[in-house]
């Protein structure tokens, strides 16, 4: 299976890790504790050293550094609530991450991919769940999001350390970010980078032909076949990003990957939040996505993202966006393709009112008021 955006020329694949290698890395270093001024271009989003600490008007200012102390202090804090979720089947076998989210006196929640649980499903194989200490036990899949690439386990030992939830909407370009995971099957290894780009449109085709879509923020964090599920922390230990996905020059599959070149994807967390949060509450353990009702024109070659077709009664309908129509923004976001704009949508939430800024067939340009549906997986 594949990542693949029309956004990019490089490959972008899965991360799970073969379930043979074992062992401890972890790579060492601090954060710095003096802080420097960079600015972010509000077009690219280049950074660009301050001179005398200030930016221009189109650049935001960046604090590099961090005075959260050593990445030490950070790895003792999240270590506790991170583990190794590893699957069996007749044929084989993978390996994964996760986090701990909840946890009682009885038994504790865990969030990992979707992509990594998937070949267990329906009975096909078995997944267990190994903590830091080497500890292992079985763990039951409560429900999982095909579409958001996300599953939450259910593993009965209670009184166990849930990770910090942080808010990925208060991220920045230049922050620090921690990768914590098992990749190839090395458990409690820990990396160290930036958050190198936000709402990167990345799009993968899960098992059964379903589309899984992430508004995912981009980093230079080391992260590596079988860190999929694992945290991406900021600075201070908090959870901001499930890792998902890295970026190859070459062929991505299952069987052989490509490693690291420094460009890894994670699941924004206060996206994650919603669907976990529904998987573990639902009588049905299912979640819910945002619905505009449309279908777009896959054969559609131009800038934006052009409608085919509209579902009866459903959101684009009401609001009056006809068929033909080509959408050029979504709140004031440039959408040059249908990947951006199906991942726009499933970034909000059922319900919310968006704007979309559309072409119409007869040449006009208008902006509508959209209250998106819901529906379920």
């Amino acid at each position: 299976m594949r990542f693949t955006s029309t956004a990019s020329k490089v490959t972008i694949g899965f991360i799970l890790g073969a379930s043979t290698i074992g062992g401890i890395a972890t790579a060492a270093g601090t954060f710095s504790t003096s802080t420097s001024i960079a600015c972010a271009d509000n077009r690219t989003g280049a950074l660009y050293l301050s001179t005398n600490g200030s930016c221009s008007s189109s650049r935001t200012t960046v604090a590099l550094g961090s005075p959260a102390g050593s990445i030490k202090n950070i790895v003792a804090k999240v270590s506790p609530s991170v583990v190794t979720v590893n699957v069996k089947t007749a044929t084989g076998g993978d390996t994964g991450s996760g986090s701990i989210i909840q946890s009682t006196a009885s038994y504790s929640y865990i969030l990992t991919n979707n992509h990594v649980i998937d070949a267990a499903m329906n009975g096909a194989g078995t997944v267990k769940v190994e903590f830091n200490n080497g500890d292992e036990v079985a763990a039951t899949i409560v429900g999982r999001d095909v579409n958001y690439d996300l599953a939450v386990l259910k593993i009965n030992q209670g009184n166990l350390t849930p990770i910090s939830i942080g808010d990925s909407s208060a991220v920045s370009i230049g922050d620090s970010a921690i990768a914590f995971g098992s990749p190839l099957g090395l458990s409690n290894t820990v990396t160290s980078g930036i958050i190198s780009a936000l709402n990167r449109p990345v799009t993968t085709q899960q098992s059964g032909g379903v589309n899984s879509y992430v508004d995912a923020i981009q980093t230079d964090a080391s992260i590596n076949p079988g860190n999929s599920g694992g945290p991406l922390t900021d600075a201070l230990g908090n959870l901001i990003g499930v890792n998902s996905a890295i970026a190859s020059t070459g062929s991505s599959t299952l069987g052989a990957q490509s490693g690291n070149i420094g460009i890894g994807f994670a699941i924004p967390i206060n996206e994650a939040k919603r669907v976990y949060n529904e998987i573990i509450n639902s009588p049905t353990h299912q979640s819910t996505r945002p619905f505009l009702g449309v279908t777009f024109d896959n054969a559609y070659t131009g800038n934006g993202a052009k409608i085919l077709s509209l579902v009866a009664g459903e959101a684009a309908q009401k609001a009056g966006i006809p068929a033909g129509a080509i959408v050029n923004e979504i709140d004031g976001v440039k959408i040059p393709d249908q990947v951006t704009a199906i991942v726009r949508i499933r970034a909000s939430v059922p319900g919310a009112t968006i704007k979309i800024k559309a072409t119409l067939p007869d040449g006009s340009i208008k902006t509508y008021s959209v209250v998106l549906g819901s529906t379920t997986n």
